[in-house]
């Protein structure tokens, strides 16, 4: 930079600011201009300083190993003090990026010290402002220092009068503050330099141990956050609180302390299992199960399924056991609900279950209910659905799937009506009455070893066999009119009509999936449905064979006169072949034709047929 442009950039500096421009010329006569690469050690800690720098541009970072300290730019200066001490640096300045610098070493300043007054007295006139400028953070100080005291008696009011257990513990886990709270959760007055570990149960303390270990080895990340998992504190005097907390981290390199706030939770969550066992109850009695049928109800004009409903008006006023057979889809669930509407029991709870849908592990706790701390996760009571079910009726579906180890606790509800809850010795009794339903072979299935043979007479007590759609005859179309009805008005779509044609195709599907998939297309002809119409060959799937297809094709075929001249023709070669060209008398091709022999022979001769020789 030429000298006087260097000048002018001085006079800006803070440091040189009240320094005449003929001084600062003077000044950069002795002094050098040096480049820095990103990431050149400009000053190294511990060594002993000889020289003053004021960044011309670029950047530097001053700091100590990773820690840094600050950030200076273009006009800013560093290393003053290497121009009155020849102490050891006490941190190091690295270029952040290249970076050019006004290097002026102390021998060259004390000298022009010494010789220019003018730059002597603008730097004394600095370090005088500089002066009255700490004179006034001081007082800033004083005046802070007792605002600060005043905060921390408010701050200290607050933590003792605090509801929330609050406790504070350095890296070493060792307790050095607790408010009246924490004293009552922990069950001790006395808490100071213990280790906080100790007052939790193990997964708590892996929890708390993880992060704060966590935070150690990454000094530069901070911790205040919400604890993911309940935390489990057990006191003094053996008393265990479920607990959902908070913890934060504080200091500097040398100390470092953690804040832990706990609350009790042990009350909400009670609250909110009460709560959700009479949601669960409302919901189970109200007039919705949709999954099978969308509210359509049973339709039943086939003697098939007129035999179902009969079974059920015989069954439903006893508390027997019903045991539902039927494959995917023919309604089952809406059998059993029949049931249960027609019983003395229909103003309680049905309660559902699907043994196939829970995790093997989770449906024991799911019937049956557990007590807190019965497994890892087990933070509160939880009531089954055979409590839920009380007085009214369960309706276990795809029985067959049940765990054969849990099927002995099923056993011992149905012959005495009692169980015991996961992880409690306490014997709950219950009034219930159990519907099953499989489309399973439970018989065979207790052959193969995965069904209780004693289970299955014990659930078959009063079998009902839901016929397939496929053997039901018309109820199809009736069952269709239904769903179209229902979805033409949901989707405010225009009524549609089933011809006969519909009905055909509709009678004629094998209906693997059942009711469940009739709902399933007619809900899709509803969506793609124009102007009232639907075209129920283009979406109901065609799974004949090759070989049907092609005899229906046939079958529809238009034939010209000469086809069907050369039809006839062959039609009556094959009967003379079949009756060795026995035209008249019994059993001839005239009798089979059911024509007269003289016509037959007639058309013999027209069609140009001859006995070959």
């Amino acid at each position: 930079m030429p000298n006087h442009n260097l000048v002018d950039f001085l006079s800006k500096v803070s440091f040189f600011s009240e320094v005449s421009k003929q001084s600062l010329e003077n000044l950069i006569v002795n002094s050098s201009e040096e480049s820095f690469r990103k990431n050149d050690t400009i000053i190294a800690k511990e060594t002993i300083g000889d020289s003053m720098y004021v960044i011309i541009n670029g950047e530097v970072k001053v700091h100590d190993k990773e820690h840094q300290y600050d950030i200076l730019t273009e006009g800013e200066c560093f290393g003053e003090y290497a121009l009155i001490d020849n102490k050891k640096r006490s941190a190091s300045v690295t270029a952040i990026e290249r970076t050019d610098v006004l290097k002026i070493e102390r021998e060259d300043f004390l000298n022009l010290m010494s010789a220019d007054s003018g730059l002597a007295q603008g730097v004394l006139a600095v370090m005088i402002k500089r002066h009255r400028e700490l004179d006034t953070i001081q007082e800033r100080l004083s005046t802070s220092k007792l605002e600060l005291e005043l905060v921390s008696s408010k701050m200290n009011g607050l933590i003792q009068g605090a509801m929330d257990a609050i406790i504070m513990f350095d890296r070493n886990f060792r307790i050095v503050l607790t408010n009246p709270s924490a004293n009552k959760l922990l069950e001790n007055d006395d808490a100071l330099q213990r280790n906080i570990l100790y007052f939790f149960d193990e997964e708590s303390a892996e929890v708390i141990e993880s992060l704060v270990n966590e935070a150690e080895t990454n000094t530069t990340k901070t911790i205040n956050s919400f604890i993911p998992n309940i935390v489990k504190v057990i006191g003094s005097n053996e008393t265990e609180t479920l607990n959902e907390g908070t913890i934060s981290k504080f200091g500097n390199e040398t100390e470092t302390f953690y804040t832990l706030i706990l609350r009790n939770i042990e009350e909400r969550i009670e609250a909110e299992d009460q709560i959700n066992f009479l949601t669960k109850q409302a919901q189970y009695l109200k007039e919705e199960i949709k999954e099978l049928t969308n509210d359509y109800g049973i339709v039943a004009e086939d003697v098939k399924m007129q035999n179902v409903l009969s079974l059920i008006k015989h069954v439903a006023p006893t508390n027997a056991t019903v045991l539902i057979n039927g494959e995917t889809g023919t309604g089952k669930e809406l059998v059993s609900r029949a049931i249960h509407e027609a019983s003395d029991r229909k103003d309680k709870p049905l309660v559902r279950i699907n043994c196939g849908a829970i995790p093997a592990n989770l449906i024991e706790s799911e019937l049956f209910g557990h007590k807190k701390g019965a497994f890892t996760g087990a933070t509160a009571d939880r009531k089954g659905r055979f409590l839920l079910a009380d007085k009214g009726t369960i309706f276990l579906d795809e029985i067959g799937e049940m765990p054969i180890d849990l099927q002995p606790k099923l056993l011992r509800v149905i012959q005495e009506g009692e169980f015991d809850p996961v992880g409690s010795s306490e014997t709950i009794k219950v009034d219930v009455r159990i519907i099953a339903a499989t489309h399973r072979d439970l018989l065979q299935h207790a052959a193969d070893g995965k069904f209780r043979e004693d289970l299955y007479y014990r659930l078959n007590v009063f079998p009902i066999e839901v016929p397939a759609l496929r053997d039901r005859g018309k109820d199809v179309c009736l069952i269709a009119d239904q769903m179209i009805k229902g979805f033409s008005k949901k989707m405010n779509k225009p009524l549609v009509d089933l011809s006969e044609t519909d009905k055909s195709v509709l009678m004629s599907y094998h209906w693997p999936g059942n009711v469940r998939e009739l709902q399933n297309l007619i809900e899709r002809a509803i969506i793609v449905s124009k102007d009232g119409t639907i075209k129920f060959k283009d979406i109901i799937p065609d799974k004949r064979s090759d070989k049907e297809l092609s005899q229906e094709q046939q079958e529809d075929k238009i034939y010209t006169a000469k086809e069907l001249l050369t039809l006839e023709k062959e039609n009556i070669l094959k009967v003379l072949k079949q009756t060795r060209w026995k035209i008249s008398g019994k059993n001839g091709a005239a009798e089979r034709l059911q024509l007269p022999a003289t016509t037959l022979a007639s058309k013999i001769k027209a069609l140009g047929i001859e006995r070959p020789i």
